[in-house]
């Protein structure tokens, strides 16, 4: 090891990255990191952390209507983008700060510059140093996916989009993932004018078909619109607006134009293919069970190896990493049953396999499910009904699938994918006292 001047260099200082130098170091290693932004990556900095904030903050604009009904004598209020925005960025720079003291109190040396890979060993720094590493790993993370049309520089990604001056009026996000579907519902209660756009007749591919089909016919209801089955062919500047055409429907005047089609693994120039780096198709690190890429000596974590790009995951794997490689506790992620939930208004969240996932898989399945207006809404004169629905196991009942729909979705599913993660069944729900009343008793009263 003193051949090298590390025993682990870190590039990228997302929640991955950050945690397999945080515990390789407590391992007793001698651990670099280098980034080029902040510390914190995707997630705190320009992702879920802020967005989630910019969510609570749009949540206001229901609960201050629904307040009255509860007898609450609200003025008429006024919502002010700067003093949202600003607060949420005092606050990313709070917590840039809590992991850059966390590295430090762990000896992690921070390395401020952008680095590239120059070697199965070796990491070349933008200020041109080059230092030597026993093990290198590439925690960039991923990046949005900008289309290849004409004008796209006029739009802008969720990198940009906590940094706008003013509170667009008219909006249109491409898109019909999570991101799209979460600043689709921040913006129109913040209230912007939304249009979600999408190249498929399909949003959130992947969650239940019963669960984002409530979605739509809720975010339709609100006034979201949305126009499937279209693509770009340019962005125009048109008065002090945006002029996007597409291929089949007329054009729409906007006044920002945020793109959510997808992220790719951020690898382009990291020097890994020169190095004997394997790359995807997609530009992914391809690594196997233990995070190891094609080079002995250098190691992938998180979004880049595009095996699940959640945080959660990126963390877990970050942590196996390190443990495995300078803990001598080796242990690999589980990517089984891993949950996962869509801030829009209302969220959603779901564990486990879809109804046709399971269908496919075991032929028969039992669905229990309930579809009801929560005591809130029915109070607050709102007609948004919410739907749990439980997967089962034909023969066993054995629980295969969990996902819902509406007010604190994704807080109630959190612990009930302990139980579908443990394999229990529907029994186990069944012979359960609700708590009542609440949201979450429901679970235990599906049929």
């Amino acid at each position: 090891m003193a051949d090298f001047d590390y025993d682990l260099f870190v590039i990228g200082g997302g929640s991955g990255g950050v945690r397999a130098a945080r515990v390789a170091a407590a391992h007793g290693a001698r651990v670099a990191l280098a980034e080029e932004h902040k510390v914190g990556g995707t997630c705190v900095i320009r992702g879920c952390v802020p967005k989630k904030l910019l969510v609570y903050g749009a949540h206001f604009a229901e609960d201050l209507a629904d307040a009255r009904r509860f007898g609450w004598d609200v003025p008429q209020c006024a919502f002010d983008w700067p003093t949202l925005r600003d607060n949420v960025l005092a606050e990313v720079e709070r917590l840039n700060q809590a992991y850059t003291t966390t590295l430090n109190s762990n000896n992690v040396e921070i390395v401020l510059e952008r680095a590239t890979v120059a070697g199965p060993h070796a990491v070349r720094l933008a200020g041109g140093r080059e230092v030597s590493a026993r093990i290198i790993l590439i925690a960039t993370g991923a990046w949005p996916v900008v289309p290849d049309v004409p004008g796209a520089e006029h739009g802008i990604t969720s990198n940009e989009v906590f940094h706008l001056e003013n509170l667009p009026r008219r909006v249109l996000i491409a898109g019909g993932g999570y991101i799209a579907n979460e600043f689709a519902g921040i913006f129109h209660q913040l209230g912007s004018d939304v249009t979600l756009v999408n190249r498929t007749d399909v949003i959130l591919r992947g969650y239940d078909e019963s669960v984002r089909d409530r979605l739509l016919q809720i975010s339709m209801t609100k006034g979201i619109r949305f126009q499937f089955n279209s693509r770009f062919e340019r962005i125009e500047k048109s008065g002090d607006g945006l002029r996007v055409s597409f291929d089949s429907c007329e054009p729409l005047e906007v006044d920002l134009v945020l793109f959510a089609i997808g992220r790719a693994p951020h690898t382009k120039g990291l020097g890994l293919e020169e190095a004997g780096v394997s790359l995807d198709a997609k530009g992914a690190v391809v690594v196997d069970d233990d995070s190891r890429s094609s080079v002995d000596s250098i190691y992938a974590v998180g979004d880049v190896t595009n095996r699940v790009q959640l945080t959660p995951v990126a963390i877990r794997e970050g942590q196996a990493f390190a443990d495995t490689v300078f803990g001598n506790k080796p242990w690999r992620v589980d990517y089984h049953c891993i949950p996962s939930a869509v801030f829009s208004h209302p969220p959603l969240a779901g564990v486990g396999l879809t109804e046709s996932q399971a269908r496919q898989k075991y032929g028969a399945v039992r669905v229990y499910s309930s579809d009801f207006r929560p005591m809130k809404n029915v109070l607050a004169n709102r007609g948004e009904r919410a739907l749990y629905k439980m997967v089962c196991e034909a023969e066993t009942d054995r629980i295969l699938g969990l996902h819902m729909i509406g007010p604190d979705a994704p807080e109630i599913l959190q612990a009930a994918a302990v139980a579908v993660k443990a394999g229990l069944d529907k029994k186990a729900f069944d012979d359960t006292v609700a708590l009542h009343p609440s949201m979450a008793e429901e679970l235990v009263l599906l049929r």
